[in-house]
């Protein structure tokens, strides 16, 4: 087992420690909240039954170690709101989310490609402003409000999307929106480091011996601001998820993150552990995937 495999057995252990212990220590009771809301008798014996059951009544450390020997094993518990196993919960909702997550941070790195090499290839030109625009608008505009515009331009006025449709096509808008933030950034990130590349001396040579501004940005530009664009993606992971969540929310699909904002007012502790560590699952291998095509652009970053 390597180090970084090490380290991110640790750092998930120590993450699944932490997010159980504040979410335990949340204040309400959810055995309190489920009698209420399935209608139980709301006696010492119904309270003693419920908390026994879902081992409630057990020291915070006893109650981690025994959830996570079954988190490990595939027993993710009952949802406190549901009663269904949050596994199954889990199994129904992730692929639509992870759908939304992986097209819409696909899409953006994509369309950064063309939009940064453009931006690099005339500084102060039209696409590089339009692009220092675009950078400065998704981060001073929430995405929530956005979403809600394009939702009645596109969706009341125009006709041109059935945003609540339950079928393929009431993915586009959410996916081209999470899409949005992430495009920006990474077209800034990807247009720096070819900038960059313009002031080195195989660069000056490149054009001296014939080749255009775009053709040797290309050939001696692009994997190396490739390499930049992948290490920023590692961070966008983040804000992918917020994105995604919010997605789902505006436009009520049946995501990951619409089931926990119905299950954090039932305080449903099984339910938000698990997507705690879905989300540090996430990042974990998400990350593990950009320093795979990192490791393969430059060899000589594995040492």
């Amino acid at each position: 087992m390597t180090w970084p495999l090490i380290r991110s057995v640790i750092g998930l252990v120590a993450i699944s420690f932490a997010a159980f212990t504040v979410i335990a220590m949340m204040p309400s009771d959810p055995v309190s909240i489920a009698i209420h809301l399935w209608n139980l008798p709301a006696t010492e014996a119904t309270y003693a039954a419920l908390r026994a059951e879902w081992g409630l009544d057990q020291p915070i450390p006893f109650r981690y170690l025994h959830w996570l020997s079954n988190f490990l094993t595939g027993d993710w518990g009952r949802s406190f709101r549901t009663g269904e196993p949050v596994l199954r919960e889990f199994a129904e909702r992730l692929p639509l989310s992870l759908f939304m997550g992986l097209s819409g941070l696909l899409l953006a790195v994509i369309l950064a490609i063309p939009l940064g090499f453009f931006a690099a290839a005339s500084p102060g030109g039209a696409v590089d402003k339009f692009s220092r625009a675009l950078s400065v608008f998704v981060q001073a505009v929430p995405g929530f409000w956005s979403g809600l515009i394009l939702l009645w331009v596109l969706g009341v006025q125009l006709k041109w999307i059935k945003p609540f449709s339950n079928d393929a096509t009431s993915l586009i808008l959410p996916v081209l929106l999470i899409a949005l933030h992430s495009v920006a950034t990474l077209a800034r990130v990807y247009r720096h480091d070819l900038i960059a590349t313009t002031r080195s001396p195989h660069f000056v040579t490149a054009l001296a011996k014939g080749l255009s501004q775009g053709a040797a940005l290309w050939r001696h530009g692009h994997q190396s601001a490739l390499y930049a664009l992948l290490a920023a993606v590692r961070s966008e992971a983040g804000w992918v998820v917020g994105s995604t969540a919010t997605m789902e929310i505006l436009f009520g699909l049946p995501g990951i993150s619409q089931f926990l904002v119905q299950s954090i007012a039932a305080r449903d502790q099984m339910v938000l552990q698990a997507y705690v560590m879905v989300i540090a699952l996430w990042m974990l291998l998400l990350n593990a995937a950009a320093q795979l095509v990192m490791y393969h652009l430059d060899p000589r970053a594995r040492l």
